[in-house]
């Protein structure tokens, strides 16, 4: 071995591994001095690796085995990442468990397969090389293996299920059998590339559209048009986060191209979508506030950029805590947005508590603080199935409550809230602010199960208390003031809701200051309730408010100057002066019309909380209103 192994070609580490494994086999054979002289004759990793097949090839009996191992390493081959054992399982229905499992046994300890991320793939290049050499030498035998494989995964595309692995294996294959206009179909299933970019092949997905000869621009037109038809089917809420998730993506993957204001659009569309179909309050909104901030900061409009920035650290405080992560993400993206602009004092009082929220993190990563959290929390389970009162079990009560909520377990959070809420009531005392948190919850579950007088009375309970505890300006106020007014809105009750959308203004003004959108919206929402209760002379000076506020802060040409405009529209039409009500209405559809142009194809119209479907024909509804208003 030592006088063999001399040569560039034998003299490596791959080699002299295989011929010792071929040894080692030939010994438990009994057949060593004819596999010694085969080795022998072996001057290349290659030629060695092809021995090495023949050999567990021979030790099959059965030809139908031997034609199922090529078939298998075959598949391997040509492959993009390889294949799963389910999948070959599939592929070959009349294969057993057993024969598969001592196959891959076998293939594996000779270094010819192994396993990476549940996949079966080649150990080496040389192994791969082997079997390309042995096997698929034949183009047209090359290309019916990949047909079979495009075949499996496009049938599962057929059954709407779009896994990272039909992902990952399509578009490769197309790629690879040069079906171009396949490719360019599969580019087009909206899952598909969105699997791809979210599990970062951002430059994988760029090289498929390069090969059928598509630049950027024509690119994002093509995406958006499939994503504007894949809308006109969306119904649900599920549906509608969905969609939401798909222009997020779109989005982000066009400020990766550079076209930042292409990039806009389908993230101010997402935006709208979860404000509208979840809760303007939800984690998700603070997400798509946070991913248009940073398009803005790409584009240099940093006023924009820092009013989203903050109401994405406003939701995420109320959503998740002041000390947590996401938190950090806003405060530290504030920081480095304040620095960018030489604000050096702003950007360290950010970056400061950012990095304060960090070093907690850092500590608890530690295992004597896991363990420690981990006898606490099951000594609190012990005390909650004992029922053992304590503000500890008593939030612990109230964060299940609310996961069972998310989780759509509407049964099993009300018993959790309802717990929790009686544990605080006896704890802390029925005035406690943390009694109006577990009120709040409360509402918010009878409000989803359409029990509008049981959430009505828990929300005016909830609001009493915080109204005594808290400031005036509070975030958690402000919250239960917001959605006790959508809920009386929703009841028909307008005169109760009045006075809530004015403290709501009221609120937002000492938050963030008269000129912020967020007090622009507000007032929309105040006006817009006014216009349902036919006093367009109050509403009249709200909106112009909003839209100075609108156009000062975002921009004249800004998608939300536009919705205002056209709700003026509204009301100087139904006051008679026509010729004002056109010239608004003008100005809001070229305000459209530069949105659109953007990407060079027509405006989302589905669904929007924009206003979209708008029409004068329309004006003596009050349904025009209620798009922007539910913001």
């Amino acid at each position: 071995l030592e006088r063999h192994c001399r040569s560039a070609t034998t003299c490596n580490a791959l080699y002299v591994t295989l011929f010792g494994k071929m040894i080692a086999r030939a010994g438990r054979a009994g057949n060593l001095d004819k596999i010694l002289h085969q080795c022998f004759q072996c001057q290349d990793t290659v030629s060695l690796y092809r021995l090495v097949l023949h050999s567990i090839q021979e030790s099959m009996a059965d030809d139908v085995d031997k034609e199922l191992m090529k078939q298998i390493l075959c598949l391997v081959n040509v492959s993009h990442n390889g294949v799963s054992e389910s999948e070959l399982m599939e592929l070959y229905p009349e294969m057993s468990w057993t024969f598969l499992t001592s196959l891959i046994h076998s293939l594996y300890k000779m270094c010819l397969l192994t396993y990476g991320c549940g996949l079966l793939r080649f150990q080496h290049l040389q192994a791969w090389e082997t079997v390309r050499l042995e096997y698929l030498e034949d183009p047209t035998v090359n290309s019916s293996y990949r047909q079979k494989l495009i075949n499996y995964f496009t049938l599962q595309l057929s059954q709407d299920r779009v896994t990272w692995r039909s992902a990952d294996e399509l578009p490769w294959l197309f790629q690879q059998q040069g079906s171009k206009q396949k490719l360019h179909d599969c580019l087009l299933n909206l899952f598909v590339s969105q699997n791809l970019y979210k599990r970062g092949h951002f430059a994988e997905l760029l090289s498929y559209w390069q090969f059928v000869g598509k630049d950027k621009s024509a690119m994002a037109t093509e995406y958006f048009d499939s994503l504007k038809q894949y809308e006109k089917n969306c119904e649900g809420e599920e549906n509608m986060s969905c969609l939401a998730d798909l222009y997020e993506t779109l989005g982000r993957f066009l400020k990766d191209l550079g076209l930042l204001s292409q990039a806009v659009v389908p993230l101010q569309r997402s935006l709208e979508i979860r404000e509208t179909a979840l809760d303007p309050d939800h984690p998700r909104v603070a997400q798509s506030l946070h991913q248009l901030a940073s398009v803005y900061v790409q584009w240099k409009k940093f006023g924009n950029a820092e009013q989203l920035y903050k109401q994405a650290l406003e939701i995420s405080e109320n959503a998740y805590g002041a000390d947590h992560p996401y938190t950090a993400r806003e405060l530290e993206a504030l920081a480095t947005l304040y620095q960018k602009q030489n604000k050096y004092e702003q950007a360290e009082h950010f970056r400061k508590k950012s990095f304060k929220i960090h070093q907690k993190a850092v500590k608890k990563k530690g295992n004597l603080y896991g363990f420690a959290l981990l006898r606490r929390r099951a000594l609190q389970l012990e005390e909650l199935t004992l029922g053992k009162d304590t503000p500890d079990n008593a939030r612990t009560l109230n964060e299940l409550g609310v996961l069972y909520y998310l989780q759509n377990n509407l049964e099993t959070a009300d018993q959790f809230l309802k717990r929790s809420l009686e544990m605080r009531e006896r704890v802390l005392g029925p005035d406690h602010p943390d009694c109006a948190q577990s009120l709040n919850n409360l509402a918010a579950l009878c409000n989803e199960k359409k029990q509008y007088d049981k959430a009505e009375e828990l929300y005016e309970r909830a609001l009493d208390i915080r109204r005594r505890a808290l400031a005036p300006d509070h975030p958690s106020l402000a919250y239960t003031v917001k959605h006790l007014a959508i809920l009386y809105k929703k009841m028909g009750k307008l005169d109760k809701a009045v006075p809530l959308y004015e403290l709501a203004v009221e609120i937002r003004q000492k938050s963030f200051g008269p000129k912020h959108p967020s007090v622009a919206t507000a007032l929309v929402n105040l006006a817009v309730l006014y216009s349902q209760m036919k006093k367009h002379v109050e509403a009249l000076p709200l909106y112009e408010r909003a839209l100075k506020i609108y156009e000062d802060s975002l921009g004249r040409m800004h998608p939300r100057v536009g919705e205002t405009l056209k709700n003026l529209a509204v009301l100087s039409y139904e006051g008679g002066d026509f010729e004002k009500a056109a010239e608004l209405y003008k100005r809001a559809m070229e305000i459209k019309e530069a949105e659109t142009s953007l990407l060079g194809g027509k405006a989302p119209s589905h669904h929007s909380s924009s206003g979209d479907t708008f029409s004068l024909k329309t004006a003596h509804s009050p349904n025009v209103f209620l798009q922007q208003g539910q913001r």
